[in-house]
């Protein structure tokens, strides 16, 4: 079996851009996979263009290993976000071709189950007015659904530092959330990166009574010794990792000891193999596995194949039920979540097809997301279409 082209087709919002990558083979079988770039999208599929010429066409879709090591090394330049997004989105498609062929699902291929459910946990769903009564009512809505966890970040345009009267506002936020959500459910807490190590600090023991599952991305990723100066100074678990683009580059992050959950996200750290490859590692240093996951229905399907073979896997992101739940029309086979989880599937591949006239409904936008400008949690930044 071999390549012999692939196609493109960007889902868009005004918010963000899913890329959907389709690798077509001569003996007729397709497989699909997908990213979520924030504006760089146009740059991903030029890559992608390019790598289908240099290192797509031609190869053994069976041959994962051989195609992800010659699309991240066979242009000598380092590979960053944008190449190793474009090795996801092929790669996953090669895992998908791979279930098809066989006749079983992907799990099966990266060792075989270790669970038969993956919990989720809901993001995108506080895109409403920043006040405790509306927080506290779409909680509720969030546990109605079934879910047993969910994720938010209530400092508005916090940055480096945050004001004692935004201090208290942040407090409020998370209080109403936790008195919706009850004593038993899962409150990850969400600070982006934006705080300098001593205000992060602060604000976890400001937040501590509300039981956090986590605080994620304390302050920026790049500097690695801020990040062992906040895990030192508090009780509450550190999750960090979607920025990190390269498995190799969570060494230091492992040996610092700074970090209980790591965040690859599938769609930007080459695939699900690389991810399955970190797991490994960080297993090695009793570390969880909670992957980044802001994508649509291919992403979490990819992600799901981690999971269900992972034993260090703790939980799995996902938007798709709040912000523009729409998009999963896109998708035959979309993965749900029933009573807080997802459930073990054994259709071959990933489990899903892309349907490309549902895709054509939503062209690519001028899609944009600015953690820093108000009203950013509502994710319907101005957007134009092109």
């Amino acid at each position: 079996m071999r390549i012999t082209g692939i196609s493109t087709h960007v889902v868009g919002t005004p918010w963000r851009n899913l890329t959907y990558v389709q690798v077509h083979t001569d003996e007729g079988i397709t497989g699909v996979g997908e990213t979520r770039m924030l504006g760089h999208t146009d740059a991903l599929v030029g890559y992608l263009r390019e790598a289908e010429a240099n290192h797509i066409l031609g190869s053994d879709p069976f041959a994962v290993e051989d195609l992800v090591r010659r699309m991240k090394y066979g242009d000598y330049g380092r590979a960053g976000e944008i190449v190793m997004s474009g090795i996801a989105v092929i790669e996953m498609a090669c895992w998908d071709i791979k279930g098809k062929a066989l006749g079983v699902p992907v799990w099966q291929l990266l060792g075989g189950k270790v669970t038969d459910k993956v919990k989720a946990y809901a993001n995108g769903w506080y895109t409403t007015e920043r006040t405790p009564e509306a927080y506290h009512k779409a909680a509720q809505g969030v546990m109605e659904r079934g879910y047993k966890a969910l994720k938010i970040d209530p400092f508005g345009t916090g940055h480096f530092e945050l004001d004692h009267e935004q201090t208290l506002y942040a407090v409020s936020l998370i209080e109403a959330v936790r008195d919706a959500i009850g004593p038993d459910s899962e409150l990850m807490l969400e600070m982006h990166g934006r705080f300098s190590p001593a205000t992060a600090v602060r604000l976890a023991h400001e937040l501590a009574p509300f039981k956090p599952a986590w605080l994620e991305e304390p302050c920026p990723p790049e500097n690695l010794k801020a990040l062992e100066k906040v895990a030192a100074k508090v009780d509450i678990p550190v999750a960090t990792g979607e920025r990190i683009h390269d498995r190799i580059e969570f060494r230091e992050l492992f040996e610092s000891q700074a970090v209980d959950i790591i965040q690859p996200d599938v769609g930007h750290i080459g695939g699900i193999w690389e991810t399955r490859k970190l797991a490994a590692t960080a297993e090695t240093h009793y570390v969880l596995v909670a992957p980044h996951n802001v994508g649509g229905p291919v992403l979490t399907a990819a992600s799901l194949q981690v999971g269900f073979t992972s034993p260090n896997f703790k939980i799995l992101e996902h938007f798709n039920d709040f912000a523009d739940a729409e998009i999963k029309k896109v998708v035959k086979g979309a993965p749900q979540v029933v009573d807080g989880y997802f459930h073990l599937s054994d259709a071959p591949g990933l489990g899903v097809e892309l349907d490309v006239d549902a895709a054509a409904e939503f062209p690519q936008q001028q899609a944009r997301f600015d953690l820093w400008a108000e009203g950013w949690e509502q994710r319907k930044p101005k957007g134009t279409q092109k």
